[in-house]
């Protein structure tokens, strides 16, 4: 319970606090490369992540990969242009960086104990 409320928290922080600290503190084109780093770099870094850890043990934190796909959806429509269907193909691949990083550990996990 409590890895899950810590990667829950986490997620809060780096798909939503980090797009709204773009947008608030820095201005004009260098708030453009801020967002092109996150979305292309930060945001896909820390899905796999997510995932990999959500691999331990896959049963009970199934619904992990789902939590950087869901704030990052929530965050950019908050701070940015709500109902944007690009940002849902954007969620969407971070879901499924997520879910193949949470199977590879998974399986990483069973095979180590055999």
């Amino acid at each position: 319970m409590k890895k899950s409320l810590k990667w829950t928290a986490l997620s809060v922080l780096v798909m939503v606090a980090l797009p709204w600290l773009a947008v608030t503190f820095v201005k004009s084109d260098a708030g453009m490369a801020v967002c092109f780093l996150l979305f292309f770099a930060v945001d896909p870094i820390f899905s796999v992540i997510v995932g990999a850890h959500a691999g331990n043990d896959a049963k009970a934190r199934w619904f992990w990969p789902l939590l950087p796909a869901g704030f990052f959806l929530v965050g950019t429509w908050m701070f940015f242009d709500p109902g944007e269907s690009a940002f849902l193909l954007y969620a969407f691949l971070y879901l499924l960086l997520s879910a193949a990083a949470m199977l590879i550990s998974a399986w990483r996990q069973r095979r180590a104990g055999r």
